[in-house]
């Protein structure tokens, strides 16, 4: 990143249409931020250095409050609907007059970024925040500035303005709205950092398949032969933590594009989940959140002795870290791969009836991309019984695919053809019972069970076939016990595990009726028996 404070000589807030702003620091470098961060009372400093930070009643994602400006000639391309929410420009020239009289006197932070790793597909971004540390937050997560010809897409991050939905139409005091004509996005009314990136990511799902780029909601990394593999997975699958591999290099942790070229990271960064992070499991993420300049957000803290404790849940379970990737060891210097030889989609079934790893077809992979199977659990969300809840994210990121899920799916589809690449199905959640009765998988099983997929291991063993859902189980698995690769035997009653995937072949069944009428037969073929 830049290393010194530095407005651009030929730009100025003004042109943004931000007037008599307090102190303005361009590009501020880490050590200073620190010191605002510091300055302004925005946290307390963790060990090693990290920044700790508390984001209030937003300590997640606001999928309500997020909207598209319905504008051409964006409108025709978007998938509008329950996800990608209609908003009139009217309206988002008002909020945005509203946040710019706000910045009025008040200190600002701006980082010009770019997203990207891939030269021919890289963007540049520009983030103009009240917050030091959100600014720190986007140094970590996005990557070093460069000279562009193209106008960055902007975000005017005001965290601490709270909407007035009966003045700004909005359907609380937080907001999110992009608008991808004008290039541009407000974000208001909420401190969760994870806004900031997923905003990004969305624009990039917006534009890249429009260039021929698959943009994905998966991690990535690279073995020392340069064999690389990608991981889909929605939030508490295992994507963080079993794409952060000692044995190869981490591309990236999050979202990643596939172009002609091979896979490239779009960020600079990890936002990963802490909840219950281990020390031994994960090694490389807990010395990287005791760095300098980590945001641990959300993480309890003793506010004596400075200890962090990374079990408990008592201001959220969706306690975050970001930091840069150079912070893990032996992270990709490039943040590029070739094209994939492995594809994998982590599910964590709190059913407890699926095989911890699963060979599929191309048809069986592109049926569970489009469903983005997992399941929540008691304890995660406000409200929820004590039952888990299964939970279908098209594309493994529905909040932020912006055109139909069929268009991604074809790209993939293409992709895996022409590649030949193995794909996957790799369960990290229980075994013997649902959750509350059966143990969840461990991690080093599910180590060995993908090193041995990644490495070949398991093209010659022998397989039986799913007679629920119709992909391929091995028998054997090196390291592993036989035992766990057939749930239904580690189940104390075979006909409750009977009912119980009978009952999840369901509701994959029922979910994927909405994408019927736009995917090959071959495709709605591929799912589970019912």
């Amino acid at each position: 990143m830049v290393s010194k404070v530095a407005e651009p000589t030929n730009l100025t807030l003004e042109q943004y249409g931000i007037e008599k702003p307090g102190k303005v620091l361009w590009n501020a470098d880490l050590p200073i931020l620190t010191e605002e961060f510091i300055r302004r009372g925005e946290g307390i400093i963790s060990p090693g250095g990290g920044l700790r930070v508390t984001t209030g009643r937003c300590t997640g994602r606001s999928p309500n409050d997020k909207f598209i400006v319905k504008e051409a000639p964006s409108d025709p391309d978007v998938w509008w609907g329950a996800v990608n929410l209609p908003w009139t420009p009217e309206k988002f020239e008002n909020l945005r007059r509203r946040v710019l009289s706000y910045f009025q006197g008040r200190d600002l932070y701006v980082q010009d970024v770019t997203v990207g790793a891939d030269p021919e597909h890289r963007m540049p971004i520009r983030v103009i925040s009240e917050a030091a540390w959100a600014n720190v937050f986007v140094r970590h997560m996005f990557r070093d500035p460069e000279e562009s010809s193209m106008e960055p897409f902007t975000i005017l991050h005001a965290p601490n303005f709270n909407c007035m939905p009966e003045i700004d139409g909005t359907k609380s005091e937080v907001a999110i709205i992009l608008s991808f004509t004008r290039r541009l996005a407000i974000i208001a009314g909420t401190q969760y950092a994870g806004e900031v990136k997923k905003s990004v990511f969305t624009l990039l799902n917006y534009l890249l398949p429009k260039r021929n780029v698959l943009s994905m909601h998966c991690s990535a990394n690279e073995a020392s032969n340069g064999e690389t593999a990608i991981f889909f997975g929605l939030s508490g699958t295992g994507k963080t933590t079993l794409s952060a591999d000692p044995e190869r290099a981490l591309i990236g942790d999050d979202e990643h594009g596939w172009s002609d070229n091979g896979i490239f990271n779009f960020e600079g960064g990890c936002y990963a989940k802490m909840i219950r992070l281990s020390k031994s499991a994960e090694p490389d993420i807990y010395a990287a959140i005791h760095m300098f300049g980590a945001i641990l957000e959300n993480v309890v803290i003793d506010p004596e002795t400075r200890e962090l404790d990374l079990d408990s849940e008592a201001i959220t379970e969706n306690t975050r870290a970001s930091y840069p990737l150079e912070y893990i060891r032996g992270a990709s210097p490039t943040g590029m791969g070739g094209h994939p030889s492995n594809v994998i989609f982590l599910t964590a079934d709190a059913f407890g009836v699926l095989p911890p790893i699963a060979r599929l077809s191309t048809e069986q992979a592109l049926y569970h991309f489009i469903s983005g199977y997992t399941a929540k659990v008691a304890g995660t969300e406000k409200g929820m019984g004590n039952e888990p809840q299964a939970t279908f994210s098209t594309c493994f990121g529905a909040p932020f695919m912006v055109l139909h899920p069929s268009v991604y799916a074809n790209m993939l589809g293409e992709r895996i053809r022409s590649t030949g690449a193995r794909c996957w199905l790799v369960n990290t959640g229980w075994s013997g019972g649902p959750y509350g009765v059966g143990k969840r998988f461990s991690i080093p099983h599910t180590r060995a069970m993908l090193r041995a997929a990644l490495a070949g291991k398991l093209e010659n063993v022998s397989y039986r076939t799913d007679r629920t859902f119709g992909f391929r189980v091995p028998e054997v698995c090196p390291d592993v016990p036989a035992e766990i690769l057939r749930p239904r035997d580690t189940w104390a009653d075979p006909v409750a595990y009977d009912a119980q995937m009978a009952s999840l072949a369901r509701k994959f069944a029922d979910n994927f009726k909405q994408f019927a009428d736009r995917v090959s037969d071959d495709v709605k073929a591929a799912g589970p028996r019912v």
